[in-house]
Order: structure tokens, then sequence, then C-alpha cells
């Protein structure tokens, strides 16, 4: 393996474990009646999905969904779901259904990931905890594009633009992208993953279960996928706790620029950390001269790589490991090392998972973020949008905008939307808790803001002083676990929008 390599699959992994925490349309299909699916079959789960849940007992099991529900009797996939249940018959509410984010994160283990968090015992005893893959990610008729790490194309967030030409360059990539995996589409279900067709999925697992209702909380891209199933089934929508909101029903090219609002808006908390610390790291003494120690050192990878590390993987690395504090001292010990100029001290600060081989689902999660995102709704397709916005970005948000607003393959995607985005419905019941921490790499603060004025009167605020990707469950803010908490046990939702102070 190059060192380049083993530094892509590790900044590429970090990046894939970072975004995956952890009434219908009125032009989309609906499911026509009497196809309903048959009832879920508890077994045993595959021996990966029990490894990764040691040392919680979950339970599998398939539902068969169309693969478009437009011919509903047409072709269909086997979706795999897990099941944590409640063993507290007086206090069972129904289901909970999860969503780890992505699009592209397995969700199988899900239920375990959480107990191992310290979900509370009270929401264990109310809910089954259903985790699942959805279409087209792992067990669930997986897909893919044939993407390897030493590949041109590692991550779903494109590479940071120096200049116009590098746009003009990364567009050559992104078309070349998008033609692999019309080729690699044999079976013609890439134009199918859609967030609309993943929230019809949700309500065939509902059904399969018997409930007449579903709760659902979602990280992330969950977040989307959430949203949809309440403005697409309100009436069957329940509990609805959204966290880390992309800020719609689906990712695009603006949603996707928000992440280096985000970057900017996090960064100032690493940097404070690294401050405090500059005479074990070096890397500043005031968080003005952490920023510097960035921006210096990712200019001069960009001309003189160590050890196989460029400028771009130190941004993306940065991005990704922006995500929480306890990753902070790997960050700062990459970048000490990489000051430092040593290759033999970049190896071995690489991060964890370098020498391995291409991580597990690499090239699944990668394909199913791209298919959902392009499928969703329409990317711009002129060169020049994206070196203009990338200009843009680079002067707005120095640490990473170049990146985020760079050109992607859903500019050449070769499957136009077969339906609109999903509108977000404001009229249905109160029942949607948006969770959101002030500072958040990929999803910022005004997602949030921007799903409660969508959702309007449907929905409040829960805002989270704190920084991070994932607040319930994930985070340490005792007001925002509690609230959490005491909506999905009791119902209760704030009067008001509410801010959790740190705590």
């Amino acid at each position: 393996m190059t060192r380049q390599r083993g530094i892509r699959r590790s900044a590429a992994l970090a990046i894939a474990l970072g975004l995956g925490l952890g009434g219908s349309l009125g032009t989309g299909p609906a499911v026509a009646e009497g196809t309903g699916p048959a009832p879920v079959r508890w077994g045993a789960c595959p021996e990966d999905v029990v490894a990764g849940a040691a040392p919680t007992v979950l339970e599998c099991a398939t539902v068969t969904v169309p693969v478009d529900y437009a011919d509903p009797d047409g072709a269909g996939i086997d979706l795999m779901i897990s099941r944590l249940a409640s063993t507290n018959p007086d206090r069972r509410r129904g289901t909970l259904m999860l969503n780890p984010g992505g699009p592209g994160g397995s969700g199988l283990t899900q239920p375990a990931f959480l107990v191992s968090q310290g979900i509370p015992a009270s929401v264990l005893d109310s809910y089954d905890l259903i985790g699942m893959d959805t279409r087209g990610i792992g067990r669930s008729a997986p897909v893919g594009c044939g993407f390897t790490p030493e590949g041109p194309y590692f991550a779903n967030i494109p590479p940071y633009a120096v200049d116009d030409a590098a746009v003009t360059a990364q567009a050559g990539v992104a078309r070349q992208v998008a033609e692999q995996c019309a080729r690699e589409d044999d079976e013609g279900v890439l134009p199918h993953l859609t967030t609309a067709n993943t929230a019809r999925d949700l309500d065939r697992v509902r059904a399969a279960l018997g409930e007449e209702r579903t709760s659902f909380l979602g990280y992330s891209y969950g977040t989307a996928l959430g949203a949809a199933y309440a403005s697409m089934f309100p009436e069957r929508s329940d509990r609805i706790v959204l966290d880390s909101n992309i800020g719609d029903t689906h990712l695009d090219q603006d949603g996707m620029r928000r992440y280096a609002l985000g970057t900017e808006q996090t960064f100032p908390a690493f940097a404070r950390w690294a401050a405090a610390r500059h005479e074990s790291y070096g890397l500043g003494r005031t968080s003005a001269q952490v920023r510097r120690t960035y921006l210096a050192l990712a200019a001069r990878l960009d001309k003189a790589p160590v050890a196989g590390f460029d400028g771009n993987l130190l941004r993306q690395l940065t991005f990704a490991y922006l995500f929480k504090e306890v990753r902070y001292p790997q960050l700062a010990q990459q970048w000490q090392a990489l000051r430092s100029g040593d290759a033999a001290a970049v190896r071995a600060a690489r991060p964890p998972g370098a020498a391995e081989e291409t991580p597990p689902g690499f090239d699944n999660g990668l394909t199913v973020f791209l298919a959902v995102t392009c499928n969703d709704v329409e990317w711009p397709e002129d060169v020049g949008a994206y070196r203009r916005s990338v200009s843009e970005d680079r002067e707005r948000y120095p640490l990473f905008g170049a990146a985020t607003a760079n050109i992607t393959p859903c500019a050449f995607w070769p499957y136009a939307p077969a339906e609109p985005p999903v509108p977000v419905d404001d009229d249905g019941p109160r029942n949607i808790l948006l969770v959101q921490n002030l500072r958040d790499v990929p999803t910022p603060h005004v997602g949030g803001k921007m799903l409660r004025q969508k959702f309007a009167d449907r929905s409040r605020l829960l805002s989270v002083e704190d920084s991070g990707h994932g607040s319930y469950v994930l985070g340490d803010n005792p007001c925002a676990l509690n609230t959490t908490t005491r909506y999905l046990v009791s119902g209760e939702m704030p009067a008001k929008d509410t801010l959790c102070r740190a705590g």
C-alpha cells in the first residue's frame, strides 16, 4: 500500500464515521391498496451484525418493498431491519425507528450503539428500537459504483480547489464518476434511491410491524429522512426527534456549502483547546495563532506534501475530526507531525485505520450518498457556476469553503429526479422536536432554524450550547438529554423554542 493510499483510506473512513452517526406528495407515486408487506418474522441476525451489537441482543428480519413505487407490483428488494425489543409491556408505547445519517450509513447495529452510549432505560421500556439498512445499503440490496480509496474519488466532499483550474480538473473527475456509476448500475436500481422512496419504505416497515403509527429518531441526514416521513405521512408519525438538522428533506448544493459555515463556527472550539495546550502541541498560544497555523500549514502542504499528506487531506481530516472533542488530541498530534515536516513522524501520527485494507462498506457508502443526493434534487450543471461559488466561498469560509462549494458528480448525474423534493408539510400534529448544537460542522445551527420555520407550529427547536455533531445521547448536555427523553417517554414538548445552556 502506498503512503498516500493509506492516508486517504483513513481520511475517508474518518469522514464516513462522522457523517454516519452515530400526507403524500401531490405528484409522487403512492402505495397501491392491498399491496402492503407481509408481517415481520424475527430471527437471528447475521454474524457481523451480532458482533457489532455485542453484548446487546438484536433480532433481525426482512421486509420486501418495491424498487419503484410507481410500479408497486414490479421488482422488489428486501430491506433488513433489526429490533431491540422493549421488555416492559406495561410501558411499551410502540416503535422508535432509527437512522444514523449519511445517506449511506448502516443502521442495523444502531439500537445497540445507542445502548452503549447510555440511552435511558425509560426509552428502552417505551419502544422497540428499530434499526435498518435502508435501500441500497449494507444488507438491503447494496449498490456500488466500484470506488476504491486509491482512485480519484475517495470522499463525497470534493477536494479543496486552490484556483479555477482545480475546479475545472475536478469537473473531469466528477463527470467520469457519474459515467462510472451509470455503467455499474446493471439492475437499474440507482435512480430509485431517493429520500422520498426511503420514507415510503419506512411506512412499509411500520405496516409490516403492525403499528398504526411510528416514532422516529434521526441524526444528520436522518433528519431529512424524518422530515420527509413526517411530511408525507403526518397521520402515521408519532413522536419525531430530528437531531443535527440539514435544514430540509434533502441535501442540495446550498446544504453542502453550509458544511463550510459549520467548520468556521466550530473551529474556534478546537482552536481554544489547542491554544490552552500550546506547550504540548506548539500550534499557537491563542486561537488566532492556531487558525493561522492551520492556514499556513494547508498552503504549505498544497505545494509540498509530506509522506503523501497534502493540503486537501489536511482539510478533509480536520473537517472530520472537528465532529467531536474526543478527536481533538489526534488532530493536534497530526498537525504537530505535519508542521515538523518529518515523514516518519507523520506516518507515526497517521489516523487509526491508515494501514488497514479498504474500510468495509467504502464503495457502498459513497455510492448511496451520491445516488440519494443527486436523485433528490437538480444540481447546477454549469462548471462556471461552480468556479464562481468556489471563489466566493474561498474568501467567505477560508477554512474549507473551496472544498464544499466545489463541483460534484451530481452536476453530470445521468438520471433526472423522478419527482420533486419532498415539500415540508406544516399541516399536521405538533410532534417534531428539532435538536441542534450551536456549533456543528456539517449541520450548523441554521439548519435547525430553517426546518423550524418550515414546520412552523408542528415543531419546537431545542438549541444546545455545545460543539459537535449529534446531541441526544451522543453529547453530554443534561438539558438536551432530559428534554428529549421527556418528550419521547411522556410526549411533553417544550412550550416554546428552548436554549440548553452548557451544563
